[in-house]
């Protein structure tokens, strides 16, 4: 590596080195202050001798690349770093300090955006750092925000379905509440891994790695019918489509529908919470609820469905009786 060093030249201050074919080069530090030019030099030397990719936007963007296909919220990754690389992306993982990261969510917070979103955003470069094993970051962010707790009622559940106008946003409105499969998960489902033999819908694709998990479920008697229909007209893989092609988000057309039923605060994840705790209501067991939403741990679902069991902390409070 070359020795760098300082040099006043035409009243600033510059840093100095000699080549690989011996040659004398300097740049600029602009400054006219000594000590602030050892401060730049020392910020100058790292950033000359740092291998490629070492500025946080490469490493960000090597990270979303390898990602691309192996994640089912790779467009959130990408939309989250869209919104954090002007902050971010110039800087060396060094140079991220706890007040740049306070500052870019008052900036946000300033902006409208809740803090849920500001923890996302900032959390994907956190991760690309984690990924690529690159230390020397500060991070400070806002707290996770607590869960949601919105599902609908069965009439409801019935006034969205018949408040959509368009056949792919009704389709998907219906297969996500009898599947409780995620949002990506049934957007990304082929007419292949709908078996209407044995009556399964496969939500996950084999050898698939690094998604959240995607289960097999069976199909109810309703979305035979719909699915069955909708088989007929298909002329893409994909079992949600519009126009010839592939639905890419369900956000707008999922939306309005909501508003022409009235029903306020209501996303597509809502539906699979909704699916969650009409089984609870219904009395199934916690490790059967589990499957279905895919949940590798059964203290999960337990902890978030258990309440809505008839059966939850029943013998405990038949103690009370008197």
């Amino acid at each position: 590596m070359p020795e760098y060093r300082l040099k006043l030249y035409r009243g600033y201050w510059h840093a100095v080195w000699s080549d690989a074919r011996g040659q004398t080069r300097r740049a600029s530090l602009r400054t006219e202050d000594r000590e602030e030019a050892e401060r730049r030099l020392i910020d100058f030397r790292i950033e000359a001798e740092a291998p490629e990719g070492s500025l946080v936007g490469e490493v960000v963007a090597a990270y979303l690349a390898d990602k691309e296909g192996r994640v089912s919220d790779h467009e959130r990754l990408v939309g989250a770093w869209k919104r954090a690389k002007s902050t971010f992306g110039h800087l060396r993982p060094d140079q991220i300090t706890r007040p740049i990261c306070r500052a870019y969510a008052l900036q946000r917070r300033m902006d409208g955006v809740s803090d849920g979103t500001i923890l996302k955003e900032i959390n994907v470069v956190r991760q690309a750092l984690n990924w690529r094993k690159i230390g020397g970051a500060m991070f400070e962010a806002p707290s996770a925000p607590p869960p949601r707790d919105r599902y609908l009622t069965r009439a409801e559940f019935d006034r969205l379905v018949d408040a959509c106008i368009q056949p792919h946003v009704r389709l998907f409105i219906i297969l996500a509440l009898s599947t409780a499969g995620r949002k990506q998960a049934l957007l990304d489902l082929t007419w292949t891994r709908v078996d209407f033999e044995r009556g399964q819908i496969r939500l996950g694709v084999v050898g698939e790695k690094n998604r959240k998990s995607r289960a097999t479920v069976t199909m109810t008697d309703r979305l035979r019918i719909e699915l069955e229909e909708a088989a007929k007209g298909a002329v893409t893989p994909y079992v949600i489509e519009y126009a010839g092609r592939k639905v890419g988000n369900i956000k707008k057309g999922f939306a309005l529908a909501a508003a022409r039923a009235g029903i306020e605060n209501l996303t597509p994840h809502d539906l699979r919470h909704t699916a969650a705790v009409w089984m609870a209501e219904a009395g199934a067991s916690m490790s059967e609820i589990a499957q279905v939403l895919g949940h590798s741990d059964e203290r999960i679902t337990f902890r978030v469905y258990a309440r809505f069991s008839p059966e939850y902390l029943r013998r405990a409070m038949s103690a009370l009786e008197f």
